[in-house]
């Protein structure tokens, strides 16, 4: 029962240098699906389908995240406005729920 228990580490042992051959192998093989070059390909094969639209010829600008935006042309609601408008808001919630309330079967 021992020796067959060593012969089978053996066994397992023989095989990991086979198993790391095969992940790295399929590792290059799925590397490249992150290319571009999978567009060129048929669509059949993986690549862009019949309807895509082509690249542009020069790649667009990166966007100036950093800008600042132009400041507002319109001011901050005053209190007065403000009040106004929770008002209204006020208002049309108690208009919803007495809606509410008068279509509920009792």
């Amino acid at each position: 029962m021992l020796r067959l228990r060593n012969s089978a580490l053996t066994i397992c042992r023989d095989w990991r240098p086979v198993t790391g051959a095969v992940l790295v192998c399929a590792g290059s093989v799925l590397l490249p699906a992150c290319s571009s070059v999978m567009s060129e390909m048929p669509s059949q094969m993986g690549g862009l389908p019949a309807g895509a639209p082509p690249r542009p010829e020069v790649a667009p600008a990166y966007p100036a995240v950093h800008d600042m935006p132009p400041p507002r042309s319109t001011a901050v609601l005053t209190e007065e406005e403000r009040k106004k408008v929770e008002a209204e808001l006020a208002a049309m919630r108690a208009e919803q729920a007495r809606r509410a309330a008068a279509k509920l079967p009792e």
